[in-house]
């Protein structure tokens, strides 16, 4: 599907794009872990085999020459040190998305370092407290240099990890190609920045194309998922096969199934769960995608040898993984805020004539906001606007008393969803509309849809100036983002 030029994701283009979907897997090992803890890494330009070797390569933006970047692996709890050369012809900075560390190695431009200039270097070093999955990306340009390959898996590994047979990662993104094979100009577009965002014609898993992924009959896997696109959401399904949800966001939780059958991922989410293979040896299974109403696709195939079981009787259900060291915070005593997410396109007028996607929360009723009034930013917290990707001397919305229990409430006034994620802290999620979350939810990035309030509470343990944002990259750089100091 050619796509280089702006356009409307009207319900009719989306229609369009799903129709031409191109999937994609690597099969790329891992790396061994560092014994030291330092790893040298860089960004440049490159290319990569998105569509497949029989197809034309892509040129890309890259970690270490790969697309998504080399799996970074560390032990929980011991220092880490990475030195970054930035190739590029800008600036750019990393930031370690889901680790809480200090403010200084958050890398956030203006806030918590300058850009790193093309041809310099920068010294990464913290001590990751939690274990999980988590990933790494940009947080200067980041619209195009995340939408043009840049991002990569952090994965922290227990010291006590669950017993599987394999611990497998899907790292997932979502591209807008071209005919030729190449991604599509069009960044920033202001129509899309205040719907959905930029939205693909291309889902990739692991950046290459997949006709199905291996799997044995009887094995229990640990199946991490990172979900890095820049507006797309996720809803998978896996065929024949009953996943059990055992973190989210890279924190403990308690073990169960989804609801519905759907892991759901928003743009930066992750979720590990366990899956044992109980499908028939030779038989392949579908993994879908159908979070977009009338746009469902089958992202892979679990594709099963014709050996026989590696074991005749499932395994016992799996145990929770160990709890990582997150304060706890006092929800009798936190101090109460409340966020309202406002902006966006409305319902009516502009709206009209382009349908509904209300399975998906593509459109919506009016939030009472337009466009006029709110200067360059279509989007709003609390009626403040922050646009870009940070800069120096952005006044905080709040000032947060250093070790204090917080509880804020997320209301989202908007026709739109809003994966907002606070940066340097995990937050418990208690409730959604007033109606408890079960299972004991930490994150951090929570996938609040249109007209929901979600209450979340955490510890403001961690000094500094800390973004919250919407990890549709399109709405927080038109203004869906504030800056949290605590002090």
């Amino acid at each position: 599907m050619a796509s280089n030029r702006n356009f409307l994701w009207s319900r009719r283009a989306l229609l369009g794009a799903g129709a031409g979907l191109v999937l994609g897997t690597a099969l790329s090992p891992w790396p061994t872990r560092a014994a030291d803890g330092a790893r040298r890494l860089s960004a440049a330009s490159g290319q990569a085999f998105l569509l497949g070797k029989d197809r034309p390569a892509t040129q890309v933006w890259a970690y270490d020459d790969q697309v998504p970047g080399p799996v970074l692996r560390f032990p929980q709890g011991k220092p880490v040190r990475i030195t970054f050369e930035n190739r590029l012809e800008e600036g750019t900075t990393i930031h370690w998305h889901g680790i809480r560390l200090p403010i200084g190695m958050d890398g956030v431009p203006g806030i918590s370092q300058p850009p790193i200039k093309p041809g310099e270097t920068f010294v990464y070093e913290f001590t990751p407290p939690d274990a999980g999955t988590f990933w790494y990306h940009p947080h200067v340009d980041s619209l195009r240099q995340i939408g043009r390959g840049l991002s990569g898996a952090l994965i922290i590994e227990e010291q006590e990890p669950p017993v599987v047979d394999r611990d497998l990662l899907w790292m997932l993104a979502d591209w807008r190609m071209t005919d030729d094979g190449q991604i599509a100009a069009g960044f920033g577009n202001p129509m899309e920045a205040m719907m959905s965002g930029r939205i693909g014609n291309t889902v990739t898993l692991n950046g290459r194309v997949s006709a199905g992924e291996p799997v044995r009959a009887g094995e229990r896997i640990r199946l991490r998922l990172v979900n890095g696109a820049l507006a797309r959401i996720m809803a998978l399904r896996f065929e024949g096969h009953r996943p059990m949800i055992v973190a989210i966001d890279g924190q403990p939780c308690d073990p169960h199934e989804p609801k519905d059958g759907r892991l759901l991922l928003g743009p930066a989410m992750r979720m590990d769960v366990i899956i044992d293979m109980q499908g028939e040896p030779g038989r392949r299974y579908r993994v879908t995608d159908d979070f977009y109403d009338e746009l469902a696709y089958a992202l892979t195939e679990l594709a099963y040898d014709t050996e026989q079981p590696m074991r005749t009787h499932p395994l016992d259900a799996p145990h929770p993984l160990p709890p990582n060291p997150l304060p706890e915070p006092d929800l009798a005593a936190a101090e109460r805020h409340e966020l309202v997410l406002q902006g966006g396109m409305m319902g009516g007028g502009a709206m009209a004539g382009l349908g509904g996607m209300a399975g998906g929360g593509m459109m919506g009723g009016g939030n009472g906001m337009s466009m006029a009034g709110m200067g360059s930013a279509g989007w709003a917290i609390n009626g403040s606007a922050m646009t870009g990707d940070g800069q120096a001397g952005m006044p905080p919305l709040l000032t947060l008393k250093l070790g204090r229990s917080y509880l804020f409430t997320l209301r989202n006034q908007t026709a739109w969803w809003h994966p907002m994620h606070l940066h340097g802290h995990s937050f418990r999620v208690l409730s959604r509309n007033g109606t408890p979350v079960p299972h004991r939810e930490w994150g951090d990035t929570v996938l609040v849809s249109p007209r929901e309030a979600v209450e979340i509470a955490f510890v403001a343990d961690n000094p500094g100036d800390w973004m919250l944002h919407c990890h549709v990259i399109d709405h927080q750089m038109a203004g869906l983002m504030t800056i949290l100091r605590i002090a």
